[in-house]
């Protein structure tokens, strides 16, 4: 199993970067960051300074999205990087949450989001492709090569995710809703004539590593608890898309947030957010990976055995340095 560190692109640039450094000689594989620019800086030119101080490190954003940028100039901004510093990329994206709403737009369509992951990967890559009309290739582009990871939840997302993508990003690390959306995955990318088990599986949530006090799991929790009001903003489109009690999607997913009142992006993805009041203690518990290293270990490997090859650590908390050591000295071993 590989580990990858989520951080937002807050300033300034040069900690991120310090924390990423820290994170590879942890063992940690993969550096993503969020990529909302109105909330935060702009990722792409820190992943730069990340590969040009890392070795072995692959970027990307935990998600990018189809309307941000125009799909030439993602698939450029992927591909100079590849060429400048190996083909050390990977894009994940998704329909877009904080980076369109803060903007004052709507998330993109699925079948605009399927258009944008062939042309980016097709122009990424240096082949031919149709954006908007117009036939456009990337001269340069030599051997490149670019990972398609998408975000999803729901039975549309998930089976676009399968039939297309190259990786599938779950951001929680419950292992009943795992098991349910990896086997939606793979079911729709064998019913698309794909290997199902050439899809990369990536769980991201919150870790926080703790003395297994009582007292110091509620502190993690609330240092967490944000994560489930992130997530509820995917889930309360998914319950205006298909209600409130639907087979499409479990209930196990959808109960939680029938007490949400909005949601406010200013807070978005940090500790203290007022807006997730209404995420219970047993949904921060299913969601995050809290408590001893024990505890760690063991929801890993249950989530190892549902096929999950990556877990990514959301460290938008207060520990994040010692969550990382935590994790190179105790945790990752255990799976590499």
């Amino acid at each position: 199993m590989d580990f990858g560190l989520v951080l937002q692109t807050d300033p300034p640039a040069q900690l991120l970067i310090d924390r990423m450094k820290r994170a590879e000689t942890a063992g940690f594989g993969y550096g993503w960051t969020f990529d909302s620019v109105v909330l935060w800086q702009e990722p792409f030119v820190t992943y730069a300074r990340i590969l040009a101080e890392t070795e072995r490190m692959t970027v990307g954003p935990m998600v990018t999205n189809p309307s941000t940028r125009t799909w030439e100039v993602t698939a450029s901004l992927f591909a100079t990087l590849n060429d400048t510093y190996g083909n050390r990329t990977v894009c994940g994206i998704g329909r877009g949450d904080s980076a369109m709403r803060v903007a004052g737009r709507k998330p993109a369509t699925l079948a605009r989001l399927g258009e944008a992951m062939h042309a980016i990967k097709e122009l990424a890559e240096g082949r031919e492709t149709v954006v908007d009309g117009t036939a456009m290739r990337l001269p340069w582009v030599k051997d490149g090569s670019l990972p398609i990871w998408m975000g999803a939840y729901g039975p549309k997302a998930l089976e676009l995710t399968g039939r297309q993508a190259d990786g599938f990003i779950l951001q929680l690390a419950d292992p009943f809703l795992t098991e349910w959306m990896v086997k939606a995955v793979r079911s729709a990318a064998e019913q698309a004539g794909r290997d199902p088990d050439a899809i990369s599986i990536c769980v991201a949530a919150p870790a926080y590593v703790t003395d297994g006090s009582d007292e110091q799991l509620a502190h993690a929790r609330e240092q967490s608890r944000w994560f489930g009001g992130m997530v509820g903003n995917h889930v309360a489109d998914l319950v205006s898309r298909y209600g409130e009690h639907s087979d499409m999607v479990p209930e196990a997913l959808t109960d939680y947030i029938k007490d949400r009142a909005g949601y406010d992006y200013s807070h978005h993805g940090r500790a203290g957010n007022p807006d997730t009041a209404f995420v219970p203690d047993e949904i921060v518990d299913r969601f995050c990976l809290l408590g001893p290293v024990e505890a760690h270990l063991e929801k890993l490997e249950q989530l190892r055995a549902l096929g999950v090859d990556q877990f990514a650590v959301y460290a938008m908390h207060d520990a994040v340095e010692s969550t990382i050591d935590a994790y190179g000295s105790d945790i990752i071993p255990a799976f590499t």
